[in-house]
């Protein structure tokens, strides 16, 4: 199995921004095709690796076709590449995820458009307890490599039920609880890359399990789970 890129992977996708059309991407298939084989290499490497301290019950590889259904952009292709591990069974809750474009590639993982249920039970956890989150988000590694739950498409003021003067409302007011580790195009070509994205997702652990009793238990911490 393959471990380390080739190059070639985001000289094809800047090749790609700059000739957005069918034309190109067809006189251009298999190169295509001989990057996309490199990356499901890679992919299959993570998935194996992963599975030796986690389970995964999915590897879904996000397609290069854009949908253009509700878009004003009518450009048919991505001119990234993504992945996502999802994990399997209803007590393992959040997701590892892995974008690779030149100069914007990242590593993201968490809880990105929870359900109206799971986001009330996140908020009303934060609001009555903030301590151990809090303890997990300021770990020294985890704070290092990720900084802070990522803040976009937060509530500018206070959730309905919730007040704006609650001390936990910079957790509350969150809509989406994943936090994002960016790569230089260096480490992306490195040798040791897939490590390097491992590391980064095993520092997510005690994030997702605590999240993960968080929703399969109630306010008690009664288990919902038969």
């Amino acid at each position: 199995m393959n471990t380390t890129l080739p190059r070639d992977a985001f000289d094809f996708l800047l090749e790609l921004k700059l000739n957005n059309n069918r034309e190109w991407m067809h006189e251009h298939k298999k190169r295509y095709q001989t990057n996309e084989k490199a990356l499901k290499e890679f992919y299959s490497v993570l998935e194996r690796k992963l599975n030796i301290t986690d389970e995964i019950a999915q590897t879904k590889i996000y397609r290069i076709n854009r949908n253009l259904r509700f878009s004003l952009d009518k450009t048919p292709y991505n001119v990234h590449r993504g992945v996502s591990f999802i994990r399997a069974g209803a007590q393992r809750r959040g997701g590892y995820y892995l974008r690779l474009e030149s100069g914007n590639s990242y590593i993201a993982g968490g809880f990105f458009g929870p359900s109206p249920e799971d986001l009330l039970r996140i908020r009303k956890e934060f609001e009555m307890d903030s301590s151990e989150i809090r303890e997990i988000l300021d770990q020294k590694d985890f704070k290092k490599a990720f900084g802070h739950l990522v803040q976009e498409d937060a509530v500018k003021t206070a959730p309905k039920g919730f007040s704006k003067e609650d001390e936990n409302i910079d957790l509350i007011r969150l809509k989406n609880f994943f936090v994002r580790h960016r790569f230089t195009n260096e480490e992306v070509f490195a040798p040791d890359f897939s490590e390097n994205v491992l590391y980064h997702f095993q520092l997510l652990r005690p994030f997702f399990d605590y999240m993960s009793e968080v929703l399969t238990t109630d306010l008690n911490g009664e288990s919902l789970l038969e």
